[in-house]
């Protein structure tokens, strides 16, 4: 237990004792828990119990108390008489009383070789009526595990969580052959009703920012090139016209889609990519499969290569009848960004239905709490959600390491290790040799960790 003494600005100091005519605050206890401080995890937790004795603190005086661990300054404290009129906490002036003090701040390096003192000035109405001295109340900060050895640190597996996210919404019109007028059967396809009620939701959607509409038009490879080229053009307008009809239905009234200059249209031509993978789906006999291939890598005029397809007879037909009406075709490509949720419906998603969070977004959550144990329960449901990713797992270990606990720690880096060998867990192993002393386990450890303690 600490004492702190006072001096009145105006007061002459004697032997160590202070005028007390003068005096607005008497001598302090101060109790500090732990003392000396401790280092848990990266950061170092201070509090101290302020005890006033009777008539410790003037009616009508006010304290700005300050502790700083080296030359560290902690939040400030204000400490009130009864009848002063700051704010604070306020100390009965015949009974005296108690203030806890609590603060957790980040660690720093030179925090391991300094003290916890207190300073501040005391004030009576709007003036100054004297300093605090500076009194050590506490001895240097205890390093835990975290930085037992210097050369060991535990790193967290890094999350790839994105707010926003580019996303798209796919549909297809197709068409007769020759043909680029939209027929009302294709409209009542699924994919283009289900495009109806995304365009819908999107207007009425903050989370959802269209940003272009992408539609392509394409032809099969049979007929003559210019006339297909100029037919995959009209395909990819007459799909235009027909999504700009859609948005501007009663039931779905989107703005954005309304418009034509959010629109970027193409026609691609012959689709001779497109029918190559086709063929290679399909369920054609494999040499017919294989002579079409050769034809197509044989000659590289399309009028050519188409030819040399006709000829082929009965394998014509049948890529006539399967495979050509599907190449005949616009695409609808609805480019967006997705905003996910924001931290605070992290939060409260974690907490109530953490089901609705993938993987990402509970490791980000996690990010946002200093409370280890928060930390941990967070992390656990990712391991017991996502068993197959080893980060949870990695990242349960480091929380109990930070926790001093290091048994199950240690299972925790060699779970996740086993799930996938990473150089995250192997740094953290390394780690544990090293506070076990066992610094040539844990240079080959850190050998094939290579530099993940730096890249986190």
């Amino acid at each position: 237990m600490k004492k702190q003494g006072f001096k009145g600005l105006a007061c002459v100091a004697v032997a160590g004792l202070f005028v007390t005519s003068c005096n607005q605050l008497k001598d302090l206890d101060y109790t500090v828990t732990p003392d000396p401080l401790e280092m848990h995890g990266d950061s170092v937790k201070v509090k101290v119990d302020m005890k006033f004795p009777e008539k410790g603190i003037r009616k009508k005086a006010y304290a700005e108390i300050t502790p700083k661990i080296g030359e560290h300054a902690l939040k400030t404290v204000t400490v009130v008489g009864e009848k002063a009129t700051a704010n604070g906490t306020v100390v009965p002036f015949r009974a005296g009383g108690k203030v806890v003090y609590e603060d957790f701040v980040p660690y720093k390096a030179d925090m391991e070789h300094s003290e916890l003192v207190v300073t501040g000035n005391v004030f009576r109405g709007n003036k100054e009526k004297g300093e605090i001295e500076r009194t050590k109340i506490a001895d240097a900060t205890i390093v835990t595990p975290f930085w037992v050895n210097k050369d060991f640190r535990v790193i967290f597996a890094e999350d790839n969580f994105k707010r926003v996210t580019e996303e798209s919404y796919n549909a297809t019109i197709n068409y007769l052959k020759n043909r680029f007028e939209v027929r009302s059967t294709e409209l009542r396809k699924e994919d283009i009703l289900e495009m109806e009620r995304f365009l819908a939701n999107a207007q009425e959607n903050a989370k959802i920012e269209i940003k272009n509409i992408k539609i392509t038009g394409f032809a099969s490879i049979e007929g003559e090139e210019d006339l297909n080229n100029t037919l995959s053009q009209n395909r990819a307008k007459s799909a235009l016209e027909a999504t700009t009809r859609i948005a501007a239905k009663r039931n779905v009234k989107n703005e954005f889609a309304q418009k034509e200059s959010s629109y970027t249209t193409t026609g691609k031509g012959e689709d001779f990519e497109g029918f190559r993978k086709a063929l290679l789906a399909s369920n054609m006999d494999k040499g017919e499969k294989d002579l079409i291939l050769r034809i197509l890598d044989m000659y590289s005029s399309p009028a050519q290569r188409e030819k040399e397809i006709r000829n082929l007879g009965k394998t014509f037909t049948f890529l006539d009848e399967n495979i050509f009406p599907k190449q005949r075709r616009s695409e609808i490509s609805i480019i967006y960004d997705k905003i996910g949720y924001s931290d605070e419906e992290l939060i409260a998603l974690s907490k109530s239905d953490i089901g609705k969070l993938n993987i990402e977004e509970i490791l980000f959550t996690a990010t946002l709490t200093e409370d280890l144990n928060e930390k941990l329960r967070l992390y656990r449901e990712a391991e017991r959600l996502f068993p197959s990713d080893y980060r949870a797992a990695n990242n349960v270990g480091t929380v109990l390491y930070m926790q001093n606990k290091l048994n199950e720690a240690k299972a925790q880096f060699e779970k996740a290790n086993n799930i996938q060998d990473n150089a995250v867990s192997k740094n953290n192993l390394a780690a544990i040799a090293g506070v076990n002393d066992d610094r040539k386990k844990a240079k080959a450890l850190l050998a094939e960790a290579g530099n993940a303690a730096q890249a986190n």
